[in-house]
């Protein structure tokens, strides 16, 4: 069981609810669940095609995607950083004295050997206990 237990969130997968159910299920009693999502911005030759008002409307977008995902965890608070995801998730974990990170998985594909998806970096380089759900697709 766990005192402080962060969950990173890929809005765009549908694994988020079960991380969040399973995050709950490890939790000490008076300890906190925190739900992560990592926004990561345009960058490089993109972000000059694109406006300020652009990018910011696509943070705002990651913000109202995540109010609606937690909408059934109200004790679980909602947290939205810009960043490269594995080392942002990292970091956060590091900085906050997360001691679990319960962080979501799909089937790798053969992209995912040689670079890496983010759940294996974070598993690779978390400095506390990581538990991965893997989903079913």
């Amino acid at each position: 069981m766990y005192n402080k237990i962060l969950v990173p969130m890929a809005l765009d997968h549908g694994v988020s609810v079960h991380t969040l159910k399973i995050a709950q299920a490890l939790l000490n009693d008076g300890g906190d669940v925190v739900a992560l999502h990592v926004h990561e911005a345009p960058v490089g030759t993109v972000r000059a095609y694109l406006d300020e008002e652009t990018v910011a409307a696509g943070f705002e977008r990651s913000r109202a995607d995540m109010t609606e995902k937690l909408k059934d965890f109200p004790q679980i608070h909602g947290v939205l950083i810009e960043g490269h995801s594995a080392r942002a998730i990292i970091d956060y974990a590091n900085t906050h004295d997360i001691d679990c990170i319960v962080v979501g998985s799909h089937k790798p594909g053969l992209s995912d050997y040689f670079l890496g998806s983010t759940a294996a970096r974070v598993v690779r380089h978390a400095s506390c206990a990581v538990h991965v759900h893997r989903s079913e697709t």
